[in-house]
């Protein structure tokens, strides 16, 4: 069920929506245009926004100009802190927001982005970041194949270790969160990899080149399973892994979704549901259970390529209104962003 939409000022890549407690209406939207011409520029912008899917409200209340953005990400709520934003761009910046002022408590809703931080930490683009579970630590993605690992501090950011994991561009990187130590990567080389950063430089725990047939464009840990990974694939293949022998994982079932696997992220309350961003396919609702993974729903009112998805962290009420969970989705060229509402009854999956 379509909830709202609006076009953003130029080629939209990412959402995220804000999960800590009384900031659960702020959305993230993050946008990368390239302005061609004789010295080629890369621009991008954050904007954010008010939703509430009940009025069907999608409102604007900031926007800040920023260099090209390949990635967002809202800290981890075991912080124990006020929401950060960081952001991974095309100029090899990782910036650091604060959200000032905008708690469900305050009237008007509102408030702003205030930038605590930000240090190039490459000559390469950063292309994918990550936060630790405690919101200590930034893995980040670069175009050189490398992958750093920055710590966040009262005095800024500062450059942990980066080695070179793999041959071409790092698309993704992903802690893990029942197993911080631990970092998983993936690249346009094909190749999914751990590494245990307790070690420097890194020492590798396995690198799997033979399964994905194409790019790894992104990793999630099962928030419910310790033993369970997931990655998605140019090759259109949504992948589930068993890691019980972690120095040789498993490849136990997969699923094609139609388009390149260019994002995945995990239900925040509903074990094995995951939402898909499925490039030229729209997106995509999968059921990981005991058995194959199947889609229970696609979506597939965006008319450009589908690379922006998250879930609203709200609690599903079954009594009440809200028996699902709001969705925004952005796709690429068209600069579309969407809310919407699951069809299905996602309480009964």
């Amino acid at each position: 069920m379509d909830v709202a939409h609006c076009y953003l000022e130029g080629n939209a890549d990412a959402v995220e929506f804000c999960p800590h407690d009384g900031y659960q209406h702020v959305l993230a939207a993050s946008t990368y245009t390239l302005q061609e011409g004789e010295q080629p520029i890369r621009a991008g912008s954050i904007s954010l926004f008010d939703v509430n899917a009940e009025k069907g409200n999608l409102e604007l209340f900031h926007r800040v100009n920023t260099a090209g953005i390949f990635d967002i990400k809202w800290s981890t709520v075991g912080a124990n802190a006020a929401p950060l934003l960081a952001q991974a761009d095309a100029d090899g910046y990782l910036r650091i927001y604060s959200l000032e002022g905008s708690s469900n408590e305050e009237k008007p809703r509102g408030g702003f982005l205030n930038e605590v931080s930000g240090e190039r930490i490459s000559s390469s683009m950063c292309l994918f970041l990550d936060w630790n579970p405690l919101a200590t630590s930034i893995s980040v993605g670069l175009s050189d194949g490398s992958v750093s690992i920055i710590t966040i501090a009262e005095s800024g950011i500062e450059k942990l270790q980066e080695w070179k994991a793999h041959d071409f561009e790092l698309w993704t990187t992903c802690f893990d969160i029942h197993q911080p130590q631990l970092v998983y990567t993936g690249s346009d080389d094909c190749k999914f990899s751990c590494w245990d950063i307790r070690d420097s430089p890194s020492e590798r725990v396995f690198q799997n080149s033979k399964v994905h047939k194409m790019g790894v464009c992104c990793i999630a840990k099962s928030p419910t399973d310790p033993n369970t990974i997931l990655t998605g694939s140019y090759d259109e293949y949504l992948r589930v892994w068993d890691l019980r022998s972690i120095s040789r994982p498993v490849n136990e079932a997969s699923v094609c979704l139609g388009g390149g696997v260019w994002r995945i992220k995990p239900h925040p309350f509903v074990p094995g549901l995951v939402l898909a961003a499925c490039m030229h396919n729209g997106f995509a609702i999968v059921k990981i259970g005991e058995k194959k993974p199947e889609v229970v729903e696609a979506y597939s009112q965006h008319g450009s390529l589908a690379y922006g998805a998250d879930w609203q962290r709200a609690k599903i009420s079954p009594g009440g209104k809200s028996k699902s969970t709001t969705v925004a989705t952005c796709s690429f060229y068209d600069r579309l962003l969407r809310l919407w509402m699951p069809k299905t009854d996602i309480c009964c999956i």
